[in-house]
């Protein structure tokens, strides 16, 4: 399989419905959603940077999902107020975890194993 943008939608979203249902569903752990998080953000930035290296992927998508997490230690009425909404929480969460930081990183390493595990395939195609 080549990787494409629109393999990098399919996975998006795929990875969106995924970590919606974890949420909902008893018995998966909270944890689960914030690693499908991470992957959804991977995904984002290989859809946007199709052409780039993975190691500025991975870079990128930490950056970012760091950053949301550490944004969380700033509880200013108005960043809150959105916080507080269903789309706001679920971008922006709410509390800073430690863990979460964790969490972000196995769900880049996800992504970067997919991504390695569709060059492999590729490379045995052809």
């Amino acid at each position: 399989m080549h990787k494409t943008r629109t393999t990098y939608f399919a996975f998006t979203t795929a990875t969106i419905i995924a970590g919606l249902l974890s949420r909902h569903i008893n018995g998966v752990p909270l944890f689960v959603g914030d690693i499908l998080w991470a992957l959804m953000v991977y995904f984002i930035v290989r859809f946007i940077f199709i052409s780039q290296a993975t190691k500025l992927a991975v870079i990128a998508s930490l950056f970012f999902s760091y950053g949301i997490e550490f944004s969380q230690l700033y509880q200013a009425p108005w960043i809150n107020s959105i916080r507080h909404t269903a789309i706001g929480g679920l971008v922006l969460g709410e509390t800073f975890l430690w863990s979460d930081l964790l969490c972000y990183t196995v769900g880049i390493g996800i992504g970067v194993g997919i991504d390695w595990l569709i060059e492999k395939k590729s490379h045995l195609l052809h």
